[in-house]
This record gives C-alpha cells, sequence and structure tokens, in this order.
C-alpha cells in the first residue's frame, strides 16, 4: 500500500537489533521496482478498539514499493512505513491505483496527521512537522470511519510502537 515518500525510510532488517532505516529519496529508486511486492511481513496495530492487520515496511525496496502496483486493499489492512529517525514525511501516489489514507505519527505513536490520497496522484503531501516516525495507509476513509483522530496513540500487539520497532529486543 504505497503511498511512495518523497522522503522514503529504508531500513536494514536484522532479526536480533533495532531497525535502522536509513533515509532515501524517492529518484533513488530502481527501474526494476515495476510490480507489485509480494504481502509484507504483518503485526497488528490498534487505534483505539480498532484493529489493523498491518505490513511493515521497512527494507529499502519495500519502503520504495510499499502499495504500488497493487488493486486492493482489504478494509482493515493498512501498511506502516518505519524511519530511523524523526523527519518531515512527504508522500505521494506514484503508480498506486487504489485510494488511500494516510497518517502521519511521532516516536510515541501518536497521530499527528491525517490525509486522504488520490490514486496516481504524484504531488506530495508534506508533514507540517519534522518529528514523524511512522506513516500508516489505510483504504480511503478508513479513519472517519473508525473514529480515529489526531492525538490517538497507535498499539503494536508487542506493545509500543517504540518498544516494538526502536527498541533493542
Amino acid at each position: 500500500m504505497l503511498v511512495l515518500a518523497a522522503v522514503v525510510f529504508c531500513a536494514g532488517c536484522d532479526n536480533t537489533a533495532t531497525i535502522k532505516p536509513q533515509p532515501t529519496t524517492v529518484r533513488d529508486i530502481p527501474a526494476y521496482l515495476d510490480h507489485a511486492l509480494p504481502k509484507l511481513a504483518t503485526v497488528k496495530l490498534w487505534l483505539g478498539e480498532k484493529e489493523l492487520e498491518t505490513e511493515v515496511a521497512m527494507t529499502y525496496t519495500e519502503v520504495a514499493t510499499g502499495m504500488m502496483y497493487r488493486t486492493n486493499i482489504l478494509e482493515n489492512e493498512a501498511m506502516l512505513f518505519v524511519s530511523s529517525r524523526p523527519h518531515q514525511a512527504s508522500f505521494y501516489m506514484r503508480n498506486v491505483v487504489i485510494p488511500l489514507s494516510c497518517a502521519y505519527i511521532d516516536s510515541e505513536g501518536t497521530i499527528l496527521e491525517i490525509h486522504d490520497m488520490k490514486p496516481q496522484d504524484e504531488t506530495p503531501i508534506v508533514a507540517a512537522t519534522d518529528q514523524v516516525r511512522f506513516v500508516l495507509e489505510t483504504k480511503q476513509g478508513w479513519f472517519p470511519r473508525n473514529h480515529v483522530a489526531t492525538g490517538m496513540v497507535v498499539r503494536a500487539e508487542r506493545g509500543s510502537l517504540r518498544a516494538t520497532f526502536l527498541e533493542k529486543r
């Protein structure tokens, strides 16, 4: 479910280490990324009482491709993009035909902003803050349909987003 990031996140993934994504730009995306990726590893996230089965984009290819070229997303499916550091995120919809919404989330898992995105629209949606650590993409309109708003905290099955994705285990 990608809305490609103008400042895309990239992560080195080692099962025993903290995720260490490296920022990159969409201009660095290789030409071979011209097809949908298979379903990524998932984690359950909760926003209030609502549960999302969430794919996690952590490697360079996963982040750069995200939801590109996919043709469907179920109501309670999502994709979470993890960044190595807080920054001013900027997502857009290159090669994405599904209407999506995205939430810009800080290091503590608090939703800072929610935006609707238009299929195939490459106009960047730039965050108002430089504190974005995670971006959560859902089917467009999922947030208001489920009474999820800014200020709410996203939780993972292993606890906070910080504990799940940013701290050594």
